[in-house]
C-alpha cells in the first residue's frame, strides 16, 4: 500500500497530466464534437484499455528494472522531469495550439472508434513517460511490494483519467464554444498547465534519491 501522502501526490500529478492537452484529449474532443457524445464515450473506452495495457506492462517492467539496476530510479526520474519540461514548453510556447481547436473527423463505426481510441493512447508518448518515469518515484519500498504499489498507483491514474475525460467528452462542445468566444481563458489554461508541469519537473530534478 503506497504512503497516503505519496498516493495523493501521484493523483494530483495524474490530474495535471490529463488536463494537459495531448493526443488523447484532442482526439476525444474532436470526436465528441464531430460525431456526438456516444462516439466520444466509445473512443474513451479504447483509451481506457490503452491505460490498462500500459499499467500492466509498466508494473511488471518497473519491478524488474528497479530491483536489477541500482541507478534505474534516478535515470527514470531525470527522463520524466525532462519530458515534463518539454510538455510545459509546448503549452507555453508562442503560437501553441489549444486542444479545443477541433480537427474535422469523418464518422466512424463503434468498432473503429474503440480501436482508434486504443491506438491513440498506445502511441501517446505522454502516457509512456507517465508510467515509466513518473510512477516509479512514488513507489516506496517500505510500504509493500513494488508490484502491488505500481498496480495501485496505475489504477488511481486510470480512475482519474477516465473521470476527467468523461467530463471533457460530455462538455466538449460547450467548452470549445466558450473558449472560442473568450480566447483569454485559453491562454490562462495554457499558462496554468505549463506552470504546474514546470514546477513538477523542478521538484523531480531537485529531490534526492530515496
Amino acid at each position: 500500500m503506497p504512503d497516503p501522502t505519496a498516493h495523493l501526490a501521484f493523483a494530483l500529478v495524474a490530474l495535471g497530466m490529463v488536463l494537459t492537452p495531448g493526443p488523447n484529449m484532442i482526439y476525444l474532443i474532436s470526436r465528441s464534437i464531430c460525431q456526438g457524445r456516444r462516439a466520444g464515450m466509445i473512443s474513451l473506452g479504447g483509451v481506457a484499455l490503452g491505460f490498462v495495457f500500459y499499467m500492466l506492462c509498466a508494473a511488471f517492467g518497473i519491478t524488474a528494472i528497479v530491483l536489477a539496476v541500482p541507478f534505474a530510479y534516478d535515470a527514470l526520474r531525470i527522463a520524466g522531469a525532462l519530458y515534463l519540461l518539454y510538455l510545459a514548453w509546448q503549452a507555453l510556447r508562442p503560437g501553441a495550439r489549444s486542444a479545443f481547436e477541433v480537427a474535422d473527423l469523418p464518422p466512424d463505426s463503434p468498432r473503429k472508434l474503440f480501436l482508434m481510441g486504443f491506438l491513440t493512447n498506445l502511441l501517446n508518448p505522454k502516457i509512456a513517460i507517465l508510467y515509466l518515469s513518473l510512477l516509479p518515484q512514488f513507489i516506496q519500498p517500505g510500504h509493500g511490494g513494488i508490484l502491488a504499489q505500481s498496480l495501485m498507483l496505475g489504477t488511481t491514474q486510470i480512475a482519474v483519467s477516465i473521470m476527467v475525460n468523461t467530463l471533457i467528452v460530455l462538455a466538449a462542445g460547450s467548452i470549445a464554444l466558450f473558449l472560442a468566444r473568450r480566447p483569454g481563458w485559453a491562454r490562462v489554461q495554457r499558462w496554468l498547465m505549463g506552470g504546474v508541469l514546470a514546477a513538477l519537473a523542478v521538484r523531480m530534478l531537485t529531490e534526492s534519491k530515496r
